[in-house]
């Protein structure tokens, strides 16, 4: 009974800017990491982000100096803010959350994914 909802894609012109926001809820004792993954047609998925529990972030080269992945653990949220948009960003944008359930460490966490949402970039 975990679910992501993503929210903020949209159409947009080359150079502006979107945040994308995925809230997890349900059954959670804690969430590891928070990803970001992106799929344009005819492409396999990529990563574009990550954020673990601490605070260090990574990026794909191809988005590094342009998007920021964030995160509120109060409320099991992350972010991601994009700026100066370009075309080739264009694709279906997906959260992903490696969850906690339980505080028993022998547990093994789970992996939920969010329902995609649509980024189109225009030149």
């Amino acid at each position: 009974q975990v679910q992501l909802v993503e929210s903020g894609g949209g159409l947009v012109q080359a150079g502006g800017s979107l945040r994308l926001s995925c809230a997890a809820s349900g059954s959670i004792f804690s969430i590891n990491a928070m990803d970001w993954y992106r799929q344009a047609p005819g492409k396999q998925r990529e990563l574009v982000a990550t954020v673990v529990s601490v605070g260090s972030t990574h990026y794909a080269d191809s988005v590094k100096g342009r998007f920021t992945i964030s995160r509120d653990n109060a409320k099991n949220t992350v972010y991601l803010q994009m700026n100066s948009l370009k075309p080739e960003d264009t694709a279906v944008y997906y959260c992903k959350a490696e969850i906690r359930k339980t505080a028993d460490w022998r547990a093994l966490p789970f992996v939920y994914w969010g329902q995609g949402t649509q980024v189109t970039v225009s030149s």
